[in-house]
């Protein structure tokens, strides 16, 4: 494992440890609200789409099967949907490096939508406890309304930003 590998999977982790960490606070007394965002896809997604070159496949799953166990989510099952998701961005990435954001945005949303879409469908098949249509919506906008402020927070805070033509060509030759 390169050192940039080692630096992005221990930057990702940390984020998603102070994500999980907010998720878990208790912000409001009881009362009833909106699901919110799924902030750990949105910075997994850009992140992959940014640097696919720093995040490796284990530190992906390994991230979200500890949140499953924390959060007592069927283990394993959202892992495996954000593992394939996640691949099959990676594998697109080159070929959406140079499109506007507004393109990325529109296809993650559909990627996102599939990933939730699938998630649903086998919590169906296998008689799994199933959330409301409704709140699934609702956390499907809140999680694609919160993309660019994840992308932008993680280009500020964790100096993520777009691997360039020259870096892809710098990594094959070093190979």
């Amino acid at each position: 494992m390169n050192r940039q590998v080692l630096i992005g999977t221990v930057l990702f982790c940390a984020a998603m440890a102070v994500l999980l960490f907010l998720r878990l606070l208790p912000l409001s007394a009881g009362a009833a609200r909106l699901p919110g965002p799924d902030l750990g896809l949105c910075l997994v997604l850009a992140w992959v789409l940014r640097r696919p070159d720093q995040l490796t496949a284990l530190a992906i799953v390994l991230a979200f099967v500890v949140q499953d166990i924390i959060l007592l989510n069927p283990l394993g099952l959202w892992p495996a949907i954000i593992l394939m998701g996640t691949e099959a961005a990676r594998l697109r990435e080159a070929r959406w490096r140079d499109a506007p954001f507004m393109v990325e945005w529109l296809r993650i949303a559909v990627l996102i939508g599939a990933m939730m879409l699938g998630y649903r469908i086998v919590q169906v098949l296998f008689m799994m406890p199933v959330p409301a249509l409704g709140l699934v919506i609702l956390h499907y906008i809140a999680t694609i309304a919160a993309y660019p402020l994840v992308v932008l927070g993680a280009r500020a805070l964790l100096g993520l930003r777009r691997i360039t033509d020259i870096e892809v060509e710098q990594m094959r030759a070093a190979r």
